[in-house]
């Protein structure tokens, strides 16, 4: 993807900068716990497919909280002294955690939905060794391909590398416009489609035992799922929805950071988990 920092790019306001720090720093420090406590719940558990997924999308949050720091030292002093190249690979990163994130929500949504349209108990194809021949593939494909793009395409076009501006990209409206209303369209496809298909799993099952689909280890398991559909609209949508109108429009490149940031807080997915037990145990004392 070609991108291009302006010269004429617009100011931004404290107010600008006030916001991204907001959100980054509530980002950094619940996405921290999160992780910390996620761990220690999924070090008990048994190993499956699912389980590693989620082992992914930890680490995949945890590469990009560690990129934060750098994000919030910038918008805190409004100035860039670590380098294009670094900027460059920070700038990345928000980009990569997004995709990663949406692809593993696919995966994990696809391997709990397919025996359910699929009429099997299980599904060989995704086996734990499956699963862990996958991952060491997935990240073995991630640095090779991060580290080319990030340093011959992402920033190419450059005009000042001694700039002390950072995140401050627009983009070139070559062939990198098609690809983006692309990538844009298929994310707000997929998730509509699997929150459509999740919703009617979770009816089929509710309207077998009305009573006591709450007890049943697959509808908690598909809960757990809808919460990853939840996730994918409220963060993901938003701003794909917004993208396909930047794309034609890049001076708009304020309200595209800001909306870019927001699909950060899907590193507080794993909050759900916990939220949810707290829930269930709720719910059946009250059952009870």
């Amino acid at each position: 993807m070609y991108l291009i920092i302006s010269r004429n790019v617009i100011n931004r306001s404290p107010d600008f900068q006030v916001t991204l720090l907001v959100i980054y720093s509530i980002v950094f420090l619940c996405g921290t716990v999160s992780l910390s406590l996620m761990m220690h719940i999924l070090k008990s558990s048994a190993a499956s497919a699912t389980s590693i997924t989620v082992f992914n999308l930890i680490f995949a949050h945890f590469i990009f909280l560690l990129t934060v720091p750098f994000r919030l030292y910038y918008y805190a002093t409004s100035k860039w002294t670590l380098g294009l190249e670094w900027c460059k690979v920070v700038s990345s990163m928000i980009h990569i955690h997004m995709y990663m994130s949406f692809l593993l929500y696919m995966i994990i949504l696809i391997t709990r939905l397919w025996p359910h349209y699929c009429r099997i108990r299980q599904v060989e194809a995704l086996g734990r060794m499956h699963a862990l021949v996958g991952s060491v593939v997935m990240w073995v494909i991630v640095l090779i391909v991060t580290p080319c793009v990030i340093f011959f395409h992402y920033g190419k076009r450059t005009q000042d590398d001694n700039s002390t501006h950072c995140f401050r990209f627009a983009e070139s409206m070559t062939s990198a416009k098609v690809l983006n209303y692309i990538l844009s369209t298929m994310v707000i496809v997929v998730a509509v489609l699997l929150t459509a298909l999740q919703a009617n799993v979770l009816w089929v099952l509710y309207s077998k035992d009305r009573q006591g689909c709450t007890f049943q280890q697959d509808f908690g398991a598909q809960m757990k799922s809808l919460c990853f559909t939840l996730i994918m609209l409220v963060c993901f949508v938003p701003y794909h929805i917004f993208r396909l109108y930047y794309i034609g429009h890049p001076r708009l490149e304020n309200v595209n950071e800001v909306l870019l940031s927001l699909t950060t807080f899907n590193c507080l997915d794993m909050l759900t988990f916990l939220g949810k037990r707290t829930f269930y145990l709720c719910f059946r004392r009250r059952s009870v």
